[in-house]
């Protein structure tokens, strides 16, 4: 009898070595290596064309080129970052944290395709079909074009795609789902590698658009190989607190749409309603009149989004102060809190600093440095801004506030929403038509802006 032949997988980035070893050299994380048995593959290897009529190759000249078809899933935060609703044959990966909507979510896209006569397989590995229709009744769904599956052999899941022949497909979830050939258990590198690669392979040759549930790990990333990622068509981050009602939906990846793009729900009794406004809901609880308060304009893709930055600064007790961002990046707090001490003259080497955006959305654009800064210096010398300004813009290391992008719609939100005076950079102004009842002040230097604000 042949002796079978091993490796030590990695089970967070798939690094694979013919020895074990106590520390991954691919992402430098202890005790992730685990023994699995290689079986080599018989028969033919398999293979499939992803859209092409042709496996010779041809000059990029006469290739046909067409737009993608959508299928419109009725959930317009949804469509939106897909980018326009599901393209057929399309493989969508959705990560989140246990509890924080992802299946609620999928079942009612199930819901809303399913009665626009599209027929819909939701496979579920986790819960049983009766534990599965419990769900659907509290959510109001109720159809016969939605088929629910409990199954995690990819053979039979397989067996019931062909039997139903669904437009759309949900596997809930890829870590559940196992193929006999690979011995590893359900869940393993190989499993969840194997395992995505059919379901790659059935989408795209029969065309089925199929979005698959991704564990996350205690760093919020999804779980197994980095591979799977790279795999897909799209990625999808679910974000929020589970004991807040609004949540996050982010691409993170689309090959047929914006990653910047954000979706805003709220999760009810009655399963997740669309938020349309978010910048509402974002400023909806803001005190007036409290210092370390401002408001800044940023872009997620193609919507501009107001949101309240709030900062606390106070005297340390340690001997490092404290430098600490929620929703933006702390060293980004650190580097403008520098230019404040080095250009404005704020004495800031003895003050703790907490910087927090409001409403637990993640912001990662500079157009938001002025508005972060004026913040910092509003508590700092506890003066309140002027609750009817929003900030506009990025600083530079020499203090100097750089223009930004889309800034015409970003003071259209501004002006829908009952604000009064933007500062933004003085390069911005210009070249555009301001809407009614919005005053501009254009500011070159932090310096400028702070005069127009605090007053100094």
């Amino acid at each position: 009898m042949a002796k079978k032949k091993t490796a030590f997988l990695c089970q967070d980035c798939g690094y694979d070595s013919p020895k074990w070893m106590g520390k991954c050299p691919g992402c430098n994380k202890w005790n992730t290596m685990v023994e699995e048995i290689i079986q080599p593959e018989k028969g033919q290897r398999r293979s499939f064309q992803t859209g092409a009529t042709s496996q010779k190759p041809e000059p990029i000249t006469k290739i046909k080129s067409e737009k993608e078809p959508r299928i419109d899933t009725k959930i317009n935060e949804l469509n939106r970052v897909l980018g326009g609703g599901v393209v057929p044959g399309s493989l969508v990966l959705v990560g989140g944290d246990p509890g924080i909507g992802k299946s609620t979510l999928l079942l009612q896209a199930s819901s809303t395709l399913a009665e626009s006569d599209q027929t819909v397989l939701y496979i579920s590995g986790e819960e049983s079909i009766k534990q599965t229709k419990l769900r659907a009744q509290r959510l109001g769904i109720n159809h016969d074009r939605l088929y629910v599956h409990a199954e995690t052999d990819m053979d039979l899941i397989e067996k019931a795609i062909q039997d139903v022949k669904p437009t759309l497909l949900i596997i809930d979830s890829i870590q559940t789902v196992f193929r006999s050939e690979v011995t590893s258990a359900p869940g393993s590198v190989s499993q969840v590698r194997e395992c995505t690669s059919q379901f790659m392979r059935i989408s795209k040759s029969n065309g089925i658009a199929t979005f698959i549930v991704g564990h996350v790990t205690k760093e919020g990333s999804i779980a197994g190989p980095r591979l799977l990622e790279h795999m897909v068509d799209a990625v999808l981050y679910f974000e929020g607190e589970r004991h807040h009602t609004y949540r996050i939906l982010r691409a993170v990846k689309n090959r047929f749409g914006s990653t910047n793009e954000i979706g805003v729900f709220e999760m009810k009794e009655k399963g997740l309603d669309e938020v349309e406004n978010p910048s509402e809901v974002f400023l909806e609880e803001r005190s007036n009149g409290a210092a370390g308060s401002s408001i800044v304009a940023s872009m997620e893709g193609t919507r501009p989004v107001l949101v309240e930055i709030q900062a606390l600064v106070s005297p340390t007790s340690f001997g490092n102060p404290r430098r600490m961002g929620n929703g933006i990046d702390h060293n980004r707090v650190s580097l403008l809190m520098a230019v404040l001490e080095k250009r404005v003259g704020l004495l800031m080497q003895n003050q703790d600093a907490y910087v927090n955006v409001a409403g637990g959305v993640r912001l990662d654009e500079p157009a938001i440095d002025l508005g972060i800064a004026i913040s910092i210096a509003s508590s700092f010398r506890d003066q309140p801004t002027n609750p009817t300004d929003v900030y506009i813009g990025e600083i530079g290391l020499t203090g100097e506030v750089r223009r930004v992008s889309r800034v015409e719609q970003r003071v259209n939100e501004v002006a829908k929403l009952g604000f009064k005076r933007v500062i933004l950079p003085e390069k911005n102004i210009g070249g555009w038509t301001v809407p009614k009842g919005i005053e501009l002040v254009g500011v070159s230097s932090v310096q400028e802006a702070l005069r127009q604000t605090t007053g100094g």
